[in-house]
């Protein structure tokens, strides 16, 4: 195909991590009150300034987000015309005046969080639980090296649903002189009018979709409070204390009591208030808490299935997403906004522009990283980005949209990847993939600024648009893949699935770019021997193949084509390409085909394993009266799975007479020795062929990809384990390659289960075997699935994957 712009080819070297400012670490916040005693709490570091305890490292860069856009107005609170607290009462009594010996203090703080985590599905997340630090080595786990540490829970609830939490002080609530607020922050320099600080005052109403404290019962010193939250509040680490106040005869004191620990505030798909609500359960089980999936690969004709670690429950997972979200510059007034919140999430996911998280390779070299076949889930990735703030190389478009699918679902979007099967790369705005071609029948890579790739990546995340004309919410496309900018930044979307389907590509976000991803017009441009003039053909139904995501049960590809295009060629798929034409193709009128009276049909192996010799076929139908001579040229090439060309296999032409209404074949047999040594990391072909009919000067153009298939690693393992037991893992695969693998190494991870690890292995002789096992302990009951992956310097991106069920031991047996 033609060759990629070179912004999606190129690739950016590791660049160094902002370094503290201890300028801006200093800066005191002009409200922000000092702890106060009794209450065994202390003022919440801010997540940018490395906030959340023991699960963050303690060194973190701390990142500026100067330039808040500050019109936004939040609404006013009834508690403000309370004073401002005091900083907190002196330890030794002696020294307290009488006001601060009767102020209410705060003994105790009772978040509720098994109760609250379990209303709001957010139970799974290992923030909610106490844990140990873990360690993600193989050598580490079996030294102990990092365990015990002790990490205490935090609460994580989502947005638009109430959660109870119970206060006790150190006596009785006194109606009369006391009153408590609770207070909410977050983000740098937290203000009412930009709805990053909330003060609520304790009452007995409850105001829909608005912040809101109840007091549910009282028990002695012990106070229950219901809090409400708005559906559209912010999503966000919010720092929370309560303050106390003690009336007096003609004033009042106030004294802050900040908790440790913050509290999540996530995104709500049960919330039918919440733009990001979805109403069926089996959906929301799939696309908002699955934590491992299926991501698909390969051509239109021979589909890989990857398994894939999401892992968007791990302990540092969260953090991480709202992280990444504090570090876009995104308008604090904006985090409450799914729309912005995705788009931005296209942008940081990346490492172009803004230091994200991952960096894009296509050049084949990853010496300086980690090659984008040899990950198997996003944990590795994140929890690298997490402890260096450096983008972690190397990436690919499938890379890129896991970590989306981790990142969104971590926050409460809900969020499916995505394959499209022979994708377009419009680089001018035309709708149409513009190939040429020279007169004997060789691809002009030189002219070919547009490229087709033989799968491409991304994915839908739901949500109402509100934005939009009706009808345009529920799946919208976002893309992480640095391929073209968006407003000046390497971003895609969001765009509303279903306005893709019909042709809108005038609605926001980057609709005319995926468009012709999934149904742009190819054409054809042959040149004339003396070089004066081009011959033109076409193909209407090349574009946008089996696009495919994970199904709702089970990990069988399921197909959402029809989600993006009506069937081809049918009068609405037309009408829709003839709208967005309309709209804002830079070329028009390429839809007229010409009758001809041969018709041909390329034909080629799917299921060849790599190491084997394969065959291409052009069967060549005649509807003619009259004998035709027909010159075919084929070429095989190896190209990346972007369709990026990376060096010629085998040029082959043969010249037929064909008799009147007869049929007859050509062929071409491409052996292991033509293209062995030249495969790169995916085993990506591209075969094209180019007919001349010498009788009647009628050409035909047409090019496919396929996929040399991988041999399957074998993993054994015991179908149901037991927690606090240890299991083997074994994984096992033959070498079909006729030379030895070398510089080998397995992975193994599961979610919730198995922290990714490596483990080294020896080189692999020729059509050998190879084999490797690890020992595991599981701690936490549930359907698991076990994903290992193989590398090399010859072969890689094996894998392989086994589903076990962990249960709780019987009383007897513990």
């Amino acid at each position: 195909m033609g060759s990629k712009c070179s912004c999606t080819r190129s690739f950016r070297p590791k660049t160094e991590a902002p370094k503290p400012d201890s300028t801006e670490k200093d800066k005191e916040k002009l409200d922000e009150p000092e702890a106060a005693g009794g209450g065994g709490g202390k003022v919440e570091p801010d997540p940018a300034e490395g906030g959340g305890g023991a699960r963050a490292p303690t060194t973190q860069p701390v990142i500026t987000r100067e330039g808040y856009n500050e019109k936004h107005q939040g609404s006013r609170n009834e508690g403000r015309n309370v004073p401002e607290p005091q900083p907190a009462p002196a330890p030794n009594d002696e020294l307290k005046s009488k006001e601060e010996k009767e102020v209410l203090k705060v003994v105790k703080v009772d978040l509720k969080i098994d109760e609250n985590a379990k209303s709001h599905h957010t139970e799974r997340y290992e923030l909610t639980r106490k844990r140990s630090a873990p360690t993600s080595t193989a050598e580490g786990q079996q030294q102990g090296e990092g365990q015990g540490q002790a990490i205490e829970p935090c609460l994580v609830v989502r947005r638009g649903q109430p959660f109870d939490i119970e206060i006790t002080f150190d006596r009785p609530f006194d109606a009369e002189k006391d009153d408590i607020r609770l207070v909410f922050d977050f983000g740098e320099n937290p203000r009412e009018t930009r709805g990053t600080r909330v003060v609520l005052l304790l009452s007995e109403e409850d105001r829909p979709k608005q912040w809101g404290a109840k007091t549910l019962s009282q028990t002695g010193d012990a106070f229950t409070v219901r809090i409400f939250t708005p559906p559209q509040v912010q999503v966000a680490r919010w720092k929370f204390g309560f303050d106390t106040v003690l009336r007096l005869d003609d004033s009042c004191k106030v004294f802050r009591y900040a908790h440790d620990a913050p509290v999540y505030v996530l995104f709500n798909p049960w919330c039918r208030d919440d733009l990001v609500y979805m109403s069926d359960d089996t959906w929301r089980s799939e696309y908002v808490l699955n934590d491992s999936g299926r991501l698909f690969y390969g051509t239109q004709h021979q589909i890989g299935s990857l398994p894939w670690n999401f892992g968007q429950f791990e302990d540092f997972v969260l953090d991480v997403a709202l992280f990444v979200l504090d570090k876009s510059g995104l308008n604090l007034s904006l985090r409450g906004n799914p729309v912005h919140i995705v788009r931005k999430i296209s942008a940081m996911v990346n490492e172009s522009d803004d230091n994200g998280i991952l960096v894009g390779n296509w050049s084949g070299d990853y010496s300086d990283g980690t090659a984008p076949t040899a990950w198997n889930g996003s944990v590795a990735i994140l929890e690298e980005f997490w402890k260096t703030r450096e983008p972690v190389c190397y990436g690919q478009c499938w890379v890129f949209s896991a970590v989306v699918t981790t990142i969104c679902r971590s926050l409460g979007i809900p969020c499916r990847s995505v394959t499209n099967f022979v994708s377009a790369h419009d680089c001018d705005g035309s709708l149409t993939v513009d190939e040429y071609w020279d007169a004997d029948g060789k691809p002009m890579e030189e002219y070919n600024q547009d490229s087709v790739w033989n799968f491409h990546v991304w994915n839908d995340v739901w949500m109402a648009r509100p934005d939009l004309p009706d009808g345009f919410g529920g799946w919208q496309t976002i893309d992480a893949t640095p391929q073209e900018t968006s407003e000046g930044v390497y971003c895609t979307g969001p765009a509303s699935v279903e306005a893709i389907r019909n042709g809108f590509i005038h609605l926001p976000y980057d609709g005319s770019f995926i468009f012709a991803e999934v149904n742009a017009d190819r054409v054809h441009s042959i040149q004339t021997k003396d070089g004066t003039d081009w011959k033109h053909t076409f193909q209407e139904n090349y574009i946008g193949k089996r696009i495919s995501t994970k199904g709702l049960r089970g990990d069988d590809r399921m197909d959402v084509t029809d989600e993006y295009k009506f069937p081809e060629g049918s009068h609405l798929e037309r009408a829709a390409v003839w709208h967005a034409v309309t709209m804002g193709s830079t070329k028009k009128n390429l839809y007229k085909v010409e009758a001809e009276d041969l018709k041909f049909q390329m034909v080629h192996e799917d299921d060849v394993l790599v190491g084997e010799p394969f065959d291409v076929r052009l069967k060549i139908r005649s509807q003619s009266e009259k004998p035709r001579t027909v010159k075919t040229t084929f070429t095989a090439t190896v190209v990346h799975y972007t369709g990026v060309p990376v060096g010629s296999i085998k040029v082959e032409s043969k010249t037929i007479r064909l008799k009147p209404q007869s049929e007859e074949e050509v062929k071409m047999t491409v052996t292991v020795n033509d293209y062995l040594e030249k495969l790169t990391d995916m085993c990506h072909v591209k075969i094209s062929c180019l007919s001349q009919v010498q009788d009647t000067k009628q050409f035909h153009c047409d090019s496919d990809d396929f996929r040399l298939c991988k041999p399957l690693i074998d993993v054994k393992v015991s179908s149901v384990m037991k927690v606090g037991v240890e299991y083997e893992v074994e994984a096992s695969f033959a070498n079909p390659l006729p030379k030895p693998l070398t510089e080998c190494e397995f992975t193994f991870e599961a979610p919730s289960l198995q922290r990714p690890i490596k483990v080294p292995h020896s080189s692999v002789p020729s059509k050998g075997s190879a084999k490797c096992s690890v020992k595991i302990t599981p701690l936490k009951e549930g359907d698991k699935e076990f994903i290992v992956g193989f590398w090399s310097k010859e072969l890689s991106n094996l894998t392989g994957a086994a589903k076990v069920k962990v249960v709780t031991r019987s009383s007897s047996e513990s």
